[in-house]
């Protein structure tokens, strides 16, 4: 199993929470999360999650942390987002994972206007960048590695529905809970470097669920589905179960997802600086 495959589940975790209309508006896309000026985060906060592998025993592996702060890009206010995933150092000698993800929102809009990424996976190093071009409806992606230091560029076409992950992490946490029908299917896309993949997901129901080391929260758990490379086909694509806060927070809790031997699963360790009081976390 590669280890990027954990970190990148982790990106998941919102971008497979809100596709039907955010921030009250009525179209089923993010194009109208643009205009939302009332994220569920704040600069200061920071959420760090725990990645484990279970396979009968259940192994904390690696750590992964996500901290906002503000700045500026281009001119531009931003909400700068840091990710960065690593492996604990007793890991490292058989497989050690240090990657980094650097995403710029628009202050105002959330939508995003660049997204970098560091992938240190053993000796395999990679460099990415996406550059959001939302008057001519493009995104423009660079990918580059150790064995070929030439970038490979690619432009795609934007759809108001289409966000990178980190991307769809933040900018979909201002979703009306309340509008979700337990069982209703909803569709996202998101870019990856060189194409576009749907994810497919609905809402499981309520449940009261125990984070280890954090507490009981009154949660939504949520059943996703992720297309296959084709980006199109979800016939043996992969599916994972999700639990997200049931307050204006709306932070990932805890993420299941089965794989051929065992699971991996993600928790949260750690929520500093909140927005909101953590109103469902019963003890």
């Amino acid at each position: 199993m590669r280890m990027n495959k954990l970190f990148t589940t982790l990106y998941l975790l919102a971008a497979c929470l809100f596709g039907t209309p955010l921030c009250g508006q009525t179209s089923g896309t993010p194009a109208d999360a643009a205009q939302s000026k009332n994220p569920a985060f704040t600069h200061g906060e920071k959420l760090t999650y725990v990645v484990s592998y279970k396979a009968g025993i259940n192994t904390d592996v690696a750590e992964v942390t996500f901290v906002t702060r503000e700045g500026w890009l281009d001119g531009t206010k931003v909400y700068q987002i840091d990710a960065n995933g690593r492996v604990y150092p007793f890991f490292r000698w058989f497989f050690d994972l240090n990657d980094s993800y650097y995403s710029s929102l628009d202050y105002r809009t959330l939508r995003p206007l660049e997204l970098r990424a560091e992938i240190r996976e053993g000796k395999y190093r990679t460099l990415s960048k996406y550059t959001y071009d939302w008057d001519a409806k493009q995104v423009h992606t660079s990918f580059r590695n150790h064995k070929n230091p030439t970038a490979t560029l690619k432009t795609m076409p934007l759809t108001e529905g289409s966000f990178d992950a980190v991307a769809l992490f933040f900018n979909l946490r201002c979703e009306d809970a309340a509008k979700f029908r337990p069982g209703e299917k909803h569709t996202l896309e998101m870019v990856l470097e060189d194409t576009i993949r749907r994810i497919n997901y609905r809402l499981a129901g309520r449940e009261v669920r125990n984070i280890k080391g954090v507490g009981k929260f009154r949660t939504l758990k949520f059943v996703c589905e992720l297309a296959t490379s084709s980006g199109e086909s979800f016939k043996d694509g992969s599916e994972f179960y999700l639990w997200i806060s049931d307050d204006l927070n709306k932070i990932p809790l805890y993420l299941e997802s089965p794989i051929r031997i065992g699971s991996v699963r993600v928790r949260l360790l750690d929520a500093s600086n909140l927005k909101y009081p953590l109103t469902s976390k019963i003890k």
